[in-house]
């Protein structure tokens, strides 16, 4: 077996790989005897097969797999001894198209290798990271939000009308063609205007409705409504009014504190405290991140593998495309072309990948699998009641697995560059982390 370099450009190799007849048919031969043992043919005991009656039976079929033993055992040696870790899959291309058994094998192998990453000084780099302490106003605030989505309903003054938020208690019975049909009725039942738990148009027409009234709310079920034997169809709903409530928020104190699990009201006060703390602490990190990514970008250079640019580019440029036309859902479009501001954008990714995966792994930054565990949790709570679904997919799934780990690998090597370089904290107003995020956005 021979191996002839025919590319060295840049990170551009190439190589014609030679196994030669004799050798192929070794690697047959080899091959036949290990599976000698094992086969049964009609006239022979098995194991007893001849290595003629073999070859004329099965050599066909343990020629292609001798072959690609071959020349992936070639490769694979020659990666051990070069270093060379391809950007993707090498290309392979017979370079005779005419071949026969009996003749040498010649296979053209082509591949972007993985450019040396040079080692950066992370102590060189000096950053900032800003820091958002809790006001009263935005604990306030918080604590506002909560005492109206702890809201009670009180009953509004004799006479009233219903407005979109209040609380109207009722009966009703629904009719289909004159029909009461199963699941239309209920009495006393407190519905929130505007809340949209019933189907399109009945909560509106109980706007303006006061207790004691009686009311025939007309509305239609939409096409797609579950109960097929409903979808579509006009309704009448025959309402009595009961009661009109308006919403009142909690009143902020120990007893609405103990409603989220707080002890008392200067515990709930702490804990919301803790929570935007941690929430700017979160938007601050993100802003520290970009700059530390933008001065990577800036001190570090090396060649980039053109074709992980041109396919980061693609994706790119296919993301912006079905933004910019979100009522194509499919990839049922025109094709579309990269621009220069798409490859400049391709390369920083590239590059940027491909420097924190090294930095990971000369620091052995790893994800644990305990920590694999909580994101997968994570992400099952998204789909309730389909868990054991989603488990199993992720299981099946190794793709999804390295999309999981992708970002979380990147977070701990992104922590431990922060750890070796100059960082400096400088204590901000809510308004000044709210600008730097908004203009992360907008880059």
């Amino acid at each position: 077996m021979q191996v002839t370099e025919t590319l060295n450009e840049g990170l551009k190799r190439g190589y014609a790989i030679t196994v030669t007849a004799a050798e192929l048919d070794a690697k047959v031969v080899e091959k036949l005897k290990e599976a000698q043992p094992e086969v049964e043919m009609k006239g022979f005991r098995k194991g007893k097969v001849p290595m003629p009656m073999l070859r004329k039976q099965f050599g066909q079929r343990v020629m292609g797999e001798a072959m690609q033993e071959s020349i992936d055992g070639a490769m694979s040696e020659h990666m051990e001894k070069s270093g060379d870790r391809p950007a993707a899959q090498p290309e392979m291309v017979m370079a005779d198209k005419d071949w026969k058994e009996g003749d040498d094998v010649l296979v053209n192998v082509s591949y972007e290798k993985l450019p040396d990453v040079p080692e950066t000084d992370f102590s060189a780099i000096k950053l900032e990271r800003m820091v958002v302490k809790a006001d009263d106003e935005s604990v306030q605030e918080a604590l506002d939000n909560l005492a109206t989505n702890a809201q009670n309903f009180e009953d509004r003054k004799k006479g009233s009308k219903a407005k979109d938020g209040d609380q109207v208690t009722f009966d009703f019975l629904g009719k289909v063609d004159g029909e009461a049909f199963e699941g239309g009725a209920a009495e006393d039942y407190p519905l929130v205007l505007g809340s949209n738990s019933f189907i399109p148009g009945f909560e509106e027409g109980l706007v303006g409705v006061k207790a004691g009234d009686e009311k025939d709310v007309e509305v239609s079920f939409p096409d797609d409504y579950q109960a097929a034997h409903l979808a579509g169809k006009a309704a009448v709903f025959e309402c009595k009014i009961k009661a009109v409530k308006e919403p009142k928020a909690a009143e902020i104190n120990d007893e609405m504190a103990k409603q989220f699990g707080a002890e008392d009201l200067a515990a709930l006060k702490t804990q919301i405290t803790e929570r935007l703390e941690a929430e700017y602490a979160g938007a601050a990190r993100a802003v520290t991140k970009r700059a530390l990514l933008d001065a990577l970008d800036g001190v570090v250079d090396f060649e980039l593998p053109e074709s992980l640019v041109e396919a980061e580019a693609g994706q790119i440029a296919h993301q912006l495309w079905h933004e910019e036309n979100p009522e194509v859902e499919g990839h049922d479009h025109p094709e579309i072309e990269t621009t220069d501001e798409h490859k400049k954008l391709a390369a920083r990714r590239v590059k940027l990948g491909l420097l924190l995966a090294d930095i990971g792994q000369k620091a052995n930054v790893q994800v644990s699998d305990s920590e694999m565990t909580q994101a997968i949790m994570n992400q099952a709570r998204q789909y309730p009641g389909q868990e054991k679904q989603f488990f199993e997919f992720v299981q099946q799934n190794a793709q999804f697995r390295q999309q999981l780990q992708a970002p979380m690998f990147e977070d701990k090597v992104v922590d431990h560059i922060f750890d070796a370089a100059s960082v400096t904290e400088k204590e901000v107003s809510k308004d000044d982390l709210q600008a730097a995020v908004e203009k992360l956005e907008e880059e």
